[in-house]
């Protein structure tokens, strides 16, 4: 049976595949009155509260990026979207490690992540470093206030700490030991099954970039 991943899925979850999010919301999915009250208080967002509803719909899974519920060499593909931009480096360096490790050999991952180089060139033709800060989506602002940062512990930061373009996404790939990592147009790939994986999911701003964990 065919074992594909949708990590940090958010709203856009794939038939066919196992489908996670390490938002809080997953885990007030399995609680739906808790996460009224919570919403309620302001502790966390209606966003947030209607996110768990959600996920409870869709069959959204809790999983930590950097340790997934998987054996070695047990997973045939692995996706993530606009994902890898909100782990710190640190993180960023062993999700990747994780994804090669539940990679059988051969396996693929895929990864979409807003474009730095698309960015960068936005900003030398308009010159606006306002704006280039906004698209760029830093988590900088610390939260002011208790209830701001109750909410903060609850619900996690959803800004940037880190930006990519194809070129050094390619040379992390392939430092962390996988083959052919190689940038694709939106629409290719080289997933033997996609079936109902979006491959051209927010192509205006995205770079496509594959790789593939190396035979024995």
């Amino acid at each position: 049976m065919t074992l594909r991943l949708n990590l940090g899925c958010g709203q856009a979850p794939t038939e066919g595949w196992l489908n996670y999010d390490n938002s809080p919301a997953v885990r007030l999915s399995r609680w739906p009155a808790l996460a009224k009250a919570l919403a309620a208080t302001g502790l966390v967002s209606p966003g947030t509260a209607q996110f768990a509803r959600f996920c409870r719909a869709a069959d959204i899974r809790h999983a930590d990026a950097c340790r997934l519920p998987h054996a070695a060499g047990t997973v045939d593909a692995i996706y993530a979207c606009h994902m890898i931009e909100h782990l710190d480096r640190d993180e960023a360096w062993r999700f990747v490690e994780e994804c090669r490790r539940v990679l059988r050999p051969g396996g693929v991952l895929r990864l979409a992540v807003p474009d730095l180089a698309r960015l960068a060139r936005l900003y030398a033709n308009d010159g606006d470093a306002e704006a280039f800060m906004a698209r760029l989506q830093v988590d900088l602002d610390r939260p002011r206030g208790l209830l701001a940062r109750l909410s903060r512990l609850l619900t996690g930061g959803r800004g940037h700490h880190w930006m990519y373009d194809g070129a050094s996404l390619v040379r992390m790939l392939g430092d962390a030991g996988f083959a052919e990592a190689i940038v694709l147009p939106a629409g290719r790939t080289r997933i033997a099954d996609p079936g109902r994986l979006d491959l051209a999911e927010r192509a205006e701003d995205s770079v496509y970039v594959e790789a593939v964990r190396p035979l024995p």
